[in-house]
């Protein structure tokens, strides 16, 4: 397969790329570097240092890839309070310049699109038709760029995929970025420095392993569309996900509490039975492996 990856050299979208590389997969790579790594894309993969807001109609045209893997984004949620019009330039009509781009070269699209920031709070596992409720511009924008993909495949017929990822955690996400609870509590345990907690900590996450979610990913690219929650259907407070993060790194450091913050759900927890049936795949990793290995990865 002839493979395309926006954000190919970030957290997630580099993970995607190696598995891709590693099954045989031909792999080209658009990213604009801004969060992105050059040096986390695979020296087998080809780099195309573009912005998914320009047009991306000739790298399409030119590489003709049978799949597009859609997971360049503006991704923290406070940004998109502070610059909604930013969040959405990126995420909505970023995404827009993705689907022209693809349809034109005849190529299919998967989405990494967003579970907790659409669902709004959830009392219980949200599945794939509970009401979208976003509490801030980075969950409407997500959900704006779904129904383009939706559209699209009503108007065109493109075999399109979204994905609704819960709380993805893992090896390269950035432990000094303001996105990524895990990586930042275990950067600052790593240094010795001290993790602060936003409100009382009870905030519940659904937390899945990247090597998860590149698996979801590639099933994804073998149907013919839909929309399918991607993560564990469990939920881990704030306060136990700290504590797992303290015996993972073998620390006693008690993290200190700061005032919550706008925007942030107290419930956000994914139910993943669809995923299961019609796409084959299930989470593997427990929560502690993949801290296990994350912990690993940050001390290296």
């Amino acid at each position: 397969m002839r493979a395309l990856v926006t954000g190919g050299a970030g957290f997630i979208g580099s993970n995607l790329v190696d598995a891709l590389i590693e099954r045989g997969d031909s792999v080209d790579v658009v990213d604009n570097l801004s969060s992105g790594r050059r040096e986390n894309v695979s020296e087998r993969a080809r780099l195309h240092v573009l912005d998914v807001r320009e047009p991306l109609n000739g790298v399409f045209t030119d590489l003709k890839p049978d799949v597009c893997f859609h997971l360049a984004a503006q991704a923290d949620v406070r940004v998109s309070i502070e610059r909604p019009d930013f969040d959405a330039e990126v995420n909505v009509i970023g995404t827009l310049r993705v689907l022209e781009a693809a349809r034109a070269a005849g190529s299919r699209v998967v989405f990494a699109s967003t579970g907790g920031a659409i669902y709004g709070e959830c009392d219980a596992p949200a599945d794939e038709s509970s009401e979208r409720r976003p509490l801030a511009p980075y969950g409407t924008a997500k959900l704006a760029g779904e129904e383009y993909l939706l559209t699209y495949k009503r108007l065109y017929g493109m075999s399109n995929v979204v994905l609704r990822l819960g709380n993805v955690f893992g090896p390269r996400q950035d432990p000094h970025g303001e996105a990524g609870v895990v990586a930042i509590f275990l950067g600052r345990l790593r240094d010795g420095e001290i993790c602060q907690i936003f409100g009382d900590g009870k905030q519940e996450r659904d937390y899945v392993y990247v090597g998860d979610v590149v698996q979801a990913s590639l099933a994804a690219a073998e149907v013919e569309g839909g929309v399918f929650n991607i993560g564990t259907g469990r939920a881990t407070s704030v306060l136990e996900l700290y504590d797992l993060c303290r015996k993972v790194a073998g620390s006693v450091l008690a993290a200190e509490h700061a005032p919550a913050r706008t925007g942030e759900l107290q419930r956000s927890v994914l139910d993943v039975g669809k995923a299961e049936r019609e796409l084959g795949w299930r989470p593997e990793t427990s929560l502690e492996e993949g801290l296990r290995r994350t912990w690993d990865w940050i001390r290296a």
